[in-house]
């Protein structure tokens, strides 16, 4: 079907005729993706889990590399449950929020061990695993076991909002949105569940895109009631976003006799926990005074200031961190001791990677000062 509910607001077509025209649609223009099983076949529920982790707050073109390492690496939730974690978290780096890589590790245990290899098929099964909320439970129950499931992301949220015309900025609209799709979502596994789920990301993504939505191309065009109003660029509101906020740090360049820097693992828990890092203070809003921040300092030494920051931004806020270098007794410090040639070997955040390379940098231009090698 043609633009389905012809002459039609959305409010007034069936879900029914709504379902079908956007599934026609996904049979004849749906993405060939990595994760995504061909036409016919049975979806790997190993592949879909790894792939819906992988894509939260993260693009389509990033994560694919990305999956296909993962899988080369790990082609079974069996052979990622044995895994080393720092391995998992080195594959990781570059895809962000560092726990989804450590839930995703548990996971792979609580299925490979507790579950004897095999995936939940449903959404309340799904959401005991470590790492899974509603959006990827109900992307897994649906893409990889067909049951009658709606995950709504950011692409169903935009279409849902241009189909039925939800004025309402989110967060607020949500909840709406969402009773929405679900209404509008197959309620058995022979309405295609899976199939309609990832029709609504295709749809989103392809062609209900945040800017220059292609509206002729769409199947639901003349239902749109956006469309009809003229408002698609417009829809969804957003809530006016408040101002990050800059937080501060101190990072210390601990070099012992042979060159090789002073490196240890972040706490578990927070941001970045479990990673490798370059030891630092806290990051907190407001400046660190010389006195404060070497209280902090992990060993005993002749810090000295490097010029510059480096700069990295979170989700949440921006922060900025400052580097104080010194040669130190590498029997008094508790830690990693690494060749910086060897870095790349450790599963460094990124933000630890800026620190590093502005590090070297710098003892390299100032060697003489500082009386590095």
């Amino acid at each position: 079907m043609t633009g389905a509910g012809k002459g039609r607001k959305a409010d007034s077509v069936p879900a029914a005729t709504l379902r079908r025209g956007l599934l026609g649609w996904y049979d004849r223009h749906r993405r060939a993706l990595p994760w995504r099983a061909a036409p016919g076949e049975r979806p790997d529920p190993y592949r879909v889990w790894l792939s819906e982790v992988m894509l939260q707050q993260t693009t389509v073109a990033t994560v694919a590399p990305y999956f296909s390492a993962f899988l080369e690496r790990w082609p079974s939730v069996g052979a990622l449950a044995v895994a080393d974690l720092d391995a998992v978290l080195h594959g990781w780096a570059g895809l962000g929020y560092y726990a989804r890589a450590r839930n995703l590790h548990r996971a792979a245990r609580v299925v490979s061990g507790e579950l004897g290899g095999r995936f939940p098929d449903d959404e309340a099964a799904l959401l005991r695993l470590p790492g899974v909320g509603a959006y990827t439970a109900a992307a897994i129950a649906a893409i990889a076991f067909d049951r009658p499931a709606m995950p709504v992301d950011g692409n169903v949220e935009r279409v849902i909002a241009r189909l039925f015309g939800v004025a309402t900025p989110l967060p607020a609209a949500r909840t709406e949105l969402v009773r929405r799709a679900r209404a509008l979502a197959p309620t058995g596994s022979t309405g295609r569940p899976g199939d309609f789920a990832q029709a609504m990301m295709d749809l989103g993504a392809t062609v209900c895109t945040p800017r220059k939505a292609a509206c002729a191309l769409c199947p639901w065009r003349d239902p749109c009631i956006a469309r009809a109003a003229g408002m698609v660029d417009e829809l969804p509101r957003r809530a006016a976003r408040a101002e990050k906020p800059t937080r501060r740090g101190v990072a210390f360049w601990a070099v012992r006799g042979d060159g090789a820097v002073l490196l240890r693992r972040r706490p578990e828990k927070g941001l970045l926990g479990g990673m490798m890092e370059v030891p630092s203070t806290e990051w907190r809003e407001g400046s660190w005074s010389e006195a404060q921040a070497l209280r902090a300092a992990p060993v005993v030494g002749d810090w000295r200031g490097l010029p510059g920051l480096v700069s990295h931004t979170f989700t949440h806020f921006h922060l900025e961190i400052e580097v104080m270098a010194a040669q130190v007794n590498a029997a008094c410090a508790e830690g990693v001791w690494c060749a910086v040639e060897r870095l790349g070997d450790y599963a460094l955040p990124t933000v630890m990677k800026k620190v590093a390379a502005h590090a070297m940098k710098a003892t390299l231009v100032h060697h003489r000062r500082l009386r590095f090698t």
